[in-house]
């Protein structure tokens, strides 16, 4: 099934799930995106043949005739179409979640949510309540890495990769060619893992540090995982390799109030300013964090958290 197909009957789904009356035809064809808005045989045939296929895979389509409408009316009764209360064993729950775990934001929501967004212009009541965009269109995973989804459709298609990196000890940024395994989150954090060609060895990415844009190498397929690899004990094993540090901050007074509630430390310093020591691993994550408050919090030290700081704000002024 084409993917234009798909978006149009998982769109008509919804629209005849969140009404609160029948719909007619002609609403569902301006509502639902995909149908044709000029040729009424051609939206007759498609309709007909959507609805067909809805049912066989055991959807409810009712038809509802009113005495005062010319045309029929169609919805979806939630009752009939939710599934009955499933359990799961604690295995299968965590595959579940993993799964709802992967996208930041599904493709289809932006069109789901214009096709409600007509029929309520339309003057349609729509039901949203129950979550019908909520819970099954917007699964969410946390990362702001904007790497992440070049690197997730690289593990899925094996392919190889290629990118920018900082290193963890310091700011030298060199290029990575790497045949990806897997992606894994880690307390709060998102890594990559896979064969590095230019050291011949496994490795660990953390995706926070890699800059610019993701390139694919090759072709689809050509990556293979090594059978018994377990990615997210290498994960382990490389974030407690990562030694923790303290940077030292200086902060205005009576600001910085996430800053402080985090320091191990808070002291009274020269003039308006405090000092405060802030444990890290991370320069790139501190730096990001520093900047956030602008001119009231600056790194004194060590060098490698300062330039990091340094880099990004000269970053912002490009």
């Amino acid at each position: 099934m084409s993917r234009r197909k798909t978006e149009r009957l998982l769109n008509l789904v919804i629209c005849l799930l969140a009404t609160r009356r029948p719909l007619s035809a002609e609403h569902i064809r301006q509502a639902v995106p995909g149908y044709d808005a000029d040729n009424d045989e051609a939206f007759q045939r498609m309709f007909e043949r959507d609805k067909n296929e809805l049912r066989e895979i055991g959807i409810p389509i009712e038809v509802h005739k009113d005495p005062w409408e010319e045309d029929p009316g169609y919805r979806i009764v939630r009752s009939a179409y939710e599934l009955p209360e499933i359990t799961l064993e604690p295995d299968e729950a965590a595959v579940v979640g993993l799964a709802a775990q992967v996208w930041q934001r599904a493709s289809l929501a932006e069109a789901a949510s214009g096709a409600l967004l007509k029929l309520r212009a339309g003057g349609v009541q729509t039901d949203e309540a129950h979550g019908v965009l909520g819970g099954a269109l917007e699964l969410r995973v946390d990362t702001q890495d904007p790497s992440f989804p070049a690197l997730w459709e690289a593990v899925r298609d094996r392919r190889a990769v290629r990118f920018a990196y900082r290193g963890a000890a310091s700011q030298n940024v060199l290029t990575r060619t790497v045949e990806p395994w897997g992606v894994v989150s880690r307390r709060g954090r998102w890594y990559m893992v896979g064969h590095d060609r230019d050291r011949n060895a496994p490795r660990v990415f953390r995706l926070s540090r890699i800059s610019g844009t993701v390139t694919t190498v090759g072709r689809p397929g050509a990556v293979v995982v090594p059978e018994g690899v377990d990615i997210k004990s290498m994960v382990v094993f490389s974030d407690a390799a990562v030694h923790e540090r303290t940077a030292l901050v200086r902060v205005r007074r009576d600001t910085c109030q996430g800053l402080r509630q985090v320091a191990k430390a808070v002291r009274p310093a020269d003039g308006d300013w405090d000092e405060l020591d802030v444990d890290f691993t991370d320069p790139g994550r501190l730096a990001g964090w520093i900047v956030g408050f602008a001119a009231d919090a600056e790194v004194i030290g060590p060098p490698d958290a300062r330039d990091a700081v340094i880099c990004r704000l000269k970053g912002a002024l490009t």
